[in-house]
């Protein structure tokens, strides 16, 4: 399974429905998450460049594309963001293959 940070910000009008009727969007989060065979860590509510964070796990990268998808094709969000996650030990293991083959690569010669 792979890990998905995703980010999003709620248009105006979102916010503006979100105040007037409240609603647990971490709820509705799980429930398209869940459909699509992933599971959701994570949701917070944030200050800054984003107002929602979450933590997600999934099969693979078109299970988070359909979700982002689906989740931007409700014309509630006025920007997101998907980043893919390694664990520490991928990120090892990579690490480990790039110095197997670092002399393979020519850098640019000036």
């Amino acid at each position: 399974m792979a890990f998905y940070l995703y980010q999003l910000s709620y248009s105006k009008e979102a916010i503006k429905a979100m105040v007037a009727s409240p609603s647990d969007r971490e709820a509705a989060a799980r429930k398209l998450i869940e459909a699509l065979g992933g599971k959701l860590h994570h949701l917070f509510f944030a200050f800054g460049e984003y107002d929602v964070i979450c933590l997600i796990e999934g099969p693979d990268d078109t299970m988070m594309m359909a979700g982002a998808a689906a989740v931007a094709s409700a014309g509630t969000i006025s920007r997101s963001s998907t980043v893919k996650l390694m664990t520490a030990a991928d990120a090892m293991a990579a690490m480990t293959l790039a110095g197997k083959v670092t002399g393979a690569y020519q850098p640019p010669q000036g």
